[in-house]
């Protein structure tokens, strides 16, 4: 066995007795961990949008100006989301959520898969594909409809309904990431996954759980501007390191 690899499953071993240990534990999950369901990106295979920046498409000013080509773009991607699945990552959060006192699943993703998991409190941090907001009447609605009947679609009081996610230039949900502020500095461990943790106000999660003394652990494919500061760096799949950190959790007692 290389020095490389006995030097991993030391830095495995030392990430699952901290999980073993710990009472309350926040994640931050990113992009990585969807892409391992075959989440698309922003331009997917065939190049379907590659005339179009995101810019052109995900900002206020974009969907007032062509709120049908804007819902188009968003239709495409509603129903490829659609048709992917959990996969062993989100899989294992959800049990660990079942397994520790408190936990909280912090997701810039839009695409639902962690509720689909069986997750429960989590904090989504840009909003959800899944979720429309009326822009006159400020209503929200869940619809899961792919593709969708109307595009664009409107609300019951006949306004337009948006896609609740946050768009570029606009501002977090003030209560999501208070929400996710506290948990960042309540928790005994942090897990940041699949995620380069480097924008703010986000990338502010793990630091905010450092200054506080929790561990932090992170798991991605590649190293990140963040690795250095993480007490633990582990190199692979969310789906396949997380499920074997998730065994050396045995807490059976109730969120608190």
């Amino acid at each position: 066995m290389s020095i490389a690899s006995h030097s991993e499953q030391a830095n495995l071993a030392q990430a699952r007795d901290w999980l073993a240990e710990a009472r309350s534990i926040a994640v931050l999950t990113g992009a990585g961990i969807s892409a391992e369901s075959g989440i698309p990106t922003f331009r997917g295979p065939g190049g379907l949008w590659n005339n179009y920046r995101p810019e052109d498409l995900a900002t206020p000013e974009a969907f007032a100006r062509d709120p049908k080509l804007s819902w188009e773009w968003y239709d495409w991607r509603r129903q490829r989301v659609a048709a992917a699945h959990p996969n062993p990552g989100h899989a294992a959060l959800a049990e660990l959520e079942r397994r520790v006192p408190a936990f909280t699943l912090i997701t810039q993703n839009v695409d639902g898969l962690h509720r689909a998991a069986g997750s429960r409190n989590v904090i989504e941090l840009h909003g959800s594909l899944w979720r429309l907001r009326c822009v006159a009447c400020a209503r929200e609605v869940e619809n899961r409809e792919a593709p969708l009947r109307e595009i664009p679609p409107r609300c019951s009081c006949g306004g337009l309904l948006r896609p609740g996610v946050v768009w570029f230039g606009e501002a977090l949900p003030a209560d999501a990431i208070q929400q996710a502020a506290r948990a960042a500095a309540r928790c005994d461990l942090f897990l940041v996954c699949g995620t380069s943790a480097v924008v703010y106000p986000a990338a502010s999660l793990p630091e905010r759980a450092l200054f506080a003394g929790a561990k932090v652990v992170e798991i991605n494919l590649e190293p990140t501007p963040f690795s250095e500061a993480a007490h633990l760096s582990l190199r692979g799949k969310s789906g396949e390191i997380l499920p074997r950190l998730a065994q050396a959790v045995r807490h059976t007692e109730p969120l608190i």
